[in-house]
């Protein structure tokens, strides 16, 4: 008999391609208890105002939420914890000169598919406020031209 699909959840931190210009990506590991690991296979978590820090040379998500289940008793104090991140010394180093330059470290993805869960970090740079009204028209005006071409087929 074969074994059933497991459904997989990422979470996206949708509100970071808004504010912010990505610039490189990287995937660490998150150090998480079990009741949390259980939580974000389910897809209970939030990386909305989230960002990475770095502390003692070791990175550190700040502000990620993790809410629990009835089944799954995460304590609220413990929801929006400082995790600790998990990447080589060598990637941990270069986020450490993209700090310096003035960007910001952000979480993009939180990625459950695999036996680990892992996060997708970001260097990226925040837009002002004219990049971002730039951002929308040209979103509305690529979306103007695929509908016209979906109806001329």
């Amino acid at each position: 008999m074969a074994k059933a699909k497991k459904t997989t959840k990422s979470i996206v931190n949708r509100r970071a391609r808004y504010d912010y210009l990505i610039g490189d990506t990287l995937i660490v590991g998150l150090e998480l208890t079990g009741a949390e690991t259980k939580a974000l296979r389910l897809g209970h978590g939030n990386l909305t105002g989230s960002y990475v820090t770095i502390k003692d040379n070791q990175l550190y998500l700040i502000n990620a939420t993790i809410s629990g289940t009835s089944a799954i008793r995460i304590k609220d104090d413990d929801q929006t914890r400082t995790r600790r991140l998990l990447a080589k010394r060598r990637e941990i180093n270069h986020l450490i000169e993209t700090k310096h330059q003035g960007k910001t470290i952000i979480p993009l993805e939180i990625l459950t598919q695999g036996r680990y869960i892992k996060l997708k970090v970001a260097a990226a740079q925040g837009k002002k406020h004219y990049d971002k009204r730039e951002t929308l028209k040209q979103r509305s005006a690529k979306r103007q031209i695929e509908t016209k071409l979906k109806f001329k087929r």
